[in-house]
């Protein structure tokens, strides 16, 4: 059998790595490691599995285990820090990740050099989720609006790859299809990839249309579609635009889609990151069982991989929800449990957008450290400019330090970039506090409203829209909307409600304890 990769030749009947037309010297059992990560690529290859396999079984030190591999890495000139085609995966193992041909046959033999048509290209499916996005076609034969959709692709990429639980296959490889028509199949199995991002560019006069569209590789099944207008003159602020919707659309839908998929892996086959998924669909639900469920799958998660940041900031943000929703048992404790989760999340993973905004909310909101809280949201709106999350937390951010107009800009940028979220009713009521703080009470009651049609049981929604209810004049509506907010958490006093609210600036505290009284809230 021969395996070619990039400009190597692993020749398994003469025991032979070549390069071009040079043998590289390799050990005999540096042959053998290669040769079975690069046999078994579609998993990854944990240490007792190179143990049984190279060394029978025999007890042998991790030092030497090492040096094989930086051995096999040297001879096909990769490292531990480049990880181009052997990938490390921490308490897993290891698993080739470059593309490879494969010849067989009697007498076979192959120049590294020379141009093969591959048979059946296989490349091994990363462990994250995988997109490439393809050039777009220009629909109308300008080579203005050639460079322009380039340079928009270009711009799509760079947005797509700063999500670190996503990988994207870089330019230069997707840009290779540009101009030929693809079998999306075919595309995703030769960049190794699950999903395709195409699309066009049309001009009319003056007007420029661009459409996208999200392939499932696999199945050739759309995910998702949408399309773009403006004029040309404004092409640049257009491209920005279509950009940040683009990535702010797609992102949620891949995160779903890979949701999906793990809900149909056998239990007994999961991992850290399919438990992560799993407990995001739980979370999703916003009830309190279904909460109660995911973090009990965010647990099992950081079991599997103790280093694993993203579930610890997912079970920070549980915390957070419970808070919201008026579901917490222990105040003390669970302050105490969520400050430990988001603190070791961003430890672990202080250049992950998302885990510094999950972590920075959970801190802000449940352990009330507003200052680190906003930093650490601040801090992903930089490693992240699309990630609506962050905007959207943000907003609460820019609300708790009593600015309620740069609060309104970042929830409605959030909005913008994540238009169907399923957290909508909750940027809803913080656009309805944002109103409420600036006197604006009839656009504030028209958003707390929106946010309780979506969630009528809405605990945190409920208040507000009671509080606004009182200023604008419809005491009816206020006491109505307190009688059932003491029906869900009969508890609730004038006295104990800073406790389940955010950190408020003191004047605005007590400008909502002030509505609420009136409301009918007891003392």
């Amino acid at each position: 059998m021969l395996y070619v990769f990039e400009d190597f030749v692993l020749d398994t009947d003469k025991r032979e790595l070549r390069r071009g037309v040079d043998v590289v010297s390799v050990a005999p059992q540096v042959f053998d490691v290669l040769d079975y990560l690069i046999r078994n690529r579609e998993r990854v290859v944990s240490k007792d599995d190179l143990v049984t396999a190279i060394w029978e079984g025999r007890i042998i030190s991790d030092a030497a285990l090492t040096t094989r591999l930086k051995a096999v890495r040297s001879a096909i000139g990769d490292n531990g820090e480049r990880q181009r085609l052997i990938k490390t995966l921490p308490r897993k193992g290891f698993r080739f990740v470059g593309r490879v041909q494969e010849e067989q046959g009697p007498g076979a033999t192959l120049d590294a050099r020379a141009p093969v048509e591959p048979l059946n290209p296989v490349l091994a499916l990363p462990d994250n989720p995988s997109i490439a996005v393809l050039a777009f076609t220009n629909m109308s034969g300008d080579p203005e609006q050639e460079y322009f959709a380039d340079g928009m692709v270009e711009d799509i990429i760079t947005g797509l790859s700063r999500f670190r639980w996503l990988f994207v296959i870089a330019r230069n490889s997707s840009f290779t299809y540009k101009g030929r028509s693809v079998d999306v199949k075919q595309v995703g199995r030769e960049l190794g990839v699950r999903y395709l991002l195409e699309g066009s560019v049309r001009r009319s006069a003056n007007r420029v249309r661009i459409a996208g569209q999200l392939i499932d590789a696999s199945s050739g099944a759309h995910l998702w579609a949408d399309r773009f207008e403006g004029a040309f003159e404004d092409v640049f602020a257009l491209q920005d635009q279509v950009t940040a919707s683009v990535v702010g659309a797609i992102a949620p839908r891949l995160e779903q889609a890979e949701i999906e998929r793990a809900g149909r892996k056998p239990a007994e086959s999961l991992d850290a990151y399919d438990f992560l998924l799993r407990g995001q669909a739980k979370a999703y639900k916003w009830t309190r069982e279904e909460t109660e469920d995911a973090l009990r799958l965010f647990y099992k998660a950081i079991e599997r991989d103790p280093d694993f940041s993203a579930a610890y900031a997912a079970a920070a943000l549980c915390f957070n929800r419970r808070k919201i929703f008026g579901w917490v048992i222990d105040r003390e404790q669970e302050v105490a449990e969520a400050r430990r989760l988001a603190l070791r999340a961003v430890k672990l993973g202080k250049d992950d957008a998302t885990v510094l905004c999950f972590s920075g909310i959970s801190l802000a909101f449940v352990a009330r450290d507003l200052d680190d809280g906003a930093a650490f949201i601040d801090r992903a709106l930089l490693l992240n400019p699309n990630l609506a999350s962050a905007w959207h937390y943000s907003g609460w951010v820019k609300l708790w330090l009593g600015e309620p107009d740069r609060a309104v800009e970042r929830l409605a940028h959030a909005m913008r970039l994540s238009p169907v979220d399923p957290r909508t009713w909750f940027m809803q009521h913080g656009m309805a506090h944002a109103h409420f703080f600036a006197g604006r009470y009839d656009e504030a009651l028209a958003w707390a409203k929106m946010a309780l049609r979506e969630r009528p049981d809405g605990y945190s929604a409920l208040p507000i829209a009671a509080a606004i209810s009182v200023l604008a004049g419809r005491g009816k509506e206020a006491k109505r909307l307190m009688a059932r907010l003491l029906e869900i958490d009969p508890a609730l006093r004038i006295s104990n409600f800073e406790n389940v609210v955010g950190p408020w600036q003191p004047e605005d505290l007590s400008k909502y304890q002030d509505a609420l009284r009136k409301a009918g809230l007891p003392e």
